[in-house]
């Protein structure tokens, strides 16, 4: 029995997937996320454990990628200015400079993202790209994306709250206003913050199969929205349907 065999029976007979629910095509596996000083921690590590739970299913690899490899923090300016120190930190696996092969690259959001350190995230995704099979953001991680230029002349949104300062970044994207998330082509964007987990919820359902992704929401005990356009924050902040 070939390797691929032995993948498919254990994903039927461990996770009772249908062969009908099996994805058809070869399925991503190298899969790396942009991190930087100030990253929005569930933007991250909501849609990071969800893939977490599918690595048991599918083969998966992770690079974490960052300016340098020094822990990065969620720790934002303004807790110290009120005296708190609070945060999380996570270890990157390789430089924007060193990056390995990617197939899915993912963006979080944050208030990190709106620092001027932030370039060299931009340019790396500039650079990285051309070579990907998808591209995911979370929040106002489109805005990262937006001014790299890889969103220009495509649909996306972004988080609600700050709707204006991000979309303003970048006229030249096609920006859904009323939109939990947005498919364009090989780019998925994503609204704020916990929007990221219906995003690669739809994403998993996509590409490794909805059996998966119900499979995966049911043991995270996660109430999906499967409707893209679901979207009561676009309201509450006065969005403009169209």
């Amino acid at each position: 029995m070939s390797q691929l065999e032995d993948q498919v029976k254990h994903i039927m007979e461990r996770w009772q997937i249908s062969e009908q629910g099996l994805p058809k095509d070869p399925v991503p596996v190298n899969f790396g996320i942009v991190v930087f000083p100030g990253f929005q921690a569930l933007d991250a590590f909501g849609p990071l454990d969800a893939l977490n739970t599918l690595s048991c299913m599918f083969p998966l690899k992770l690079s974490i990628i960052a300016e340098t490899l020094d822990p990065v923090s969620t720790k934002v300016p303004n807790q110290l200015a009120i005296g708190s120190d609070f945060g999380q930190s996570i270890v990157p696996t390789h430089t924007f400079a060193s990056p390995p092969p990617l197939d899915v690259l993912l963006i979080p959001g944050g208030i990190g993202a709106m620092q001027p350190s932030i370039q060299s995230a931009i340019d790396f995704v500039t650079k990285t790209y051309p070579s990907l099979k998808y591209l995911i953001t979370v929040c106002n991680g489109a805005g990262i994306a937006a001014r790299s230029g890889v969103l220009d002349g495509k649909r996306a949104t972004t988080n609600k709250m700050g709707w204006w300062p991000e979309t303003s970044q970048r006229k030249e994207v096609q920006w859904v206003a009323h939109a939990r998330w947005v498919v364009d082509g090989n780019i998925w964007t994503s609204s704020g913050v916990s929007a990221g987990l219906d995003g690669i919820f739809a994403f998993i359902g996509a590409i490794y199969g909805e059996e998966a992704a119900e499979k995966v929401s049911n043991i995270l005990e996660y109430e999906r929205h499967k409707d893209p356009s679901w979207d009561p924050y676009a309201v509450l902040y006065g969005l403009p349907s169209a």
